[in-house]
């Protein structure tokens, strides 16, 4: 979440007015994410989440993005839900912008996850694999190999100002990755950014999923790539093997991984390392200046990479193979 695009007080009442959400008391922008500008609007009636979509986000994918949600609340996921404006859209217009109202989901986002909670994300990665069965409408991962391809392109030229060399380092890596990439591993709905800011919890007891905004079809077991990634590293860049463990035993005790997922796991784990790296890449040489957005640093990612490419097998993950 982010704020790219402000806000009047006057445009934004005139925006819930088209819907059934009481009077505005009070709102702020939301500085955490990279994606989309967000604000947290309190009513007379109850909190909601303003998103009002940009950068990579395209219009043509909202029916996506907004329809999955109602589909696994239907399956019993945890997640939250557009509210319809009166006229039956999910969809309005705010300051020149693709704009929706969201159900404010309770719960905190965890600053120092434990082992205890890597095993229920794995759970919940896993429930949304299962929930998401059935959905009709499909959208390709614009952020896979191809995506790669096209974000190295736009920061080759400036990528060793963030670090000395990269040029040469990441340019056989996006190709060793494009000629070994699976093509045959089970696939379904996918959320594709479950981070720690992302998965909601109430003590310790996970409370819900947000931000579907890059969700797709891709690779299942891709997902759990991204969760290791994104919840299994310490802060020194260490990988904590226990919370490795206990996030794909978690996953595992609702959808058990197939022997070819597992052995695929480390490279799938080192292409979505590289894909964070480059977004956090071009992010950081192209966001502009003044944007309420906190810039994501690209070398924690281009270290992970740097961490699976030592990877043999899956047990190296505290898991083993099958």
């Amino acid at each position: 979440m982010a704020v790219y695009t402000d806000i009047t007080e006057d445009d934004l009442k005139t925006f819930l007015e088209a819907y059934d959400a009481g009077q505005l008391t009070s709102y702020k922008g939301i500085a955490e994410g990279v994606e989309n500008s967000n604000f947290l609007l309190h009513t007379t009636q109850s909190p909601l989440i303003l998103t009002l979509y940009e950068k990579r986000v395209e219009k043509s994918d909202l029916p996506f993005f907004l329809g999955l949600m109602h589909h696994l609340a239907d399956k019993g996921l945890s997640c939250p839900l557009p509210l319809p404006r009166n006229d039956g859209e999910l969809l309005g217009e705010l300051s020149g912008r693709p704009a929706a109202l969201i159900s404010f989901l309770e719960g905190m986002w965890l600053r120092k996850p434990e082992a205890k909670h890597c095993r229920e994300v794995g759970k919940a990665l896993a429930a949304m694999h299962l929930a998401g069965e059935g959905f009709d409408i499909k959208r390709p991962n614009a952020l896979s190999v191809e995506g790669w391809k096209v974000l190295w392109e736009k920061s080759r030229e400036r990528a060793d100002e963030v670090e000395t060399g990269l040029q040469k380092e990441i340019q056989p890596e996006i190709e060793f990755l494009a000629a070994n990439w699976p093509t045959d591993l089970p696939a379904g709905v996918i959320h594709a950014d479950l981070f720690q800011d992302n998965v909601f919890f109430l003590g310790d007891e996970l409370s819900g999923l947000i931000d579907f905004y890059f969700a797709c079809n891709d690779f299942l077991a891709y997902d759990v790539s991204i969760c290791l990634n994104a919840w299994c590293f310490e802060k020194d860049g260490a990988y904590n093997v226990t919370k490795g463990k206990a996030l794909l035993e978690g996953y595992q005790s609702v959808r058990p991984l197939s022997a070819d997922e597992l052995n695929a796991l480390p490279l799938l784990a080192r292409g979505s390392a590289l894909r964070f790296f480059l977004t956090r890449l071009y992010d950081w040489l192209t966001t502009p200046e003044g944007a309420l957005v906190v810039k994501k640093d690209p070398i924690e990612y281009l270290r992970k990479l740097r961490f699976h490419r030592s990877i043999d097998n899956v047990a190296e993950y505290g898991l083993a193979s099958q």
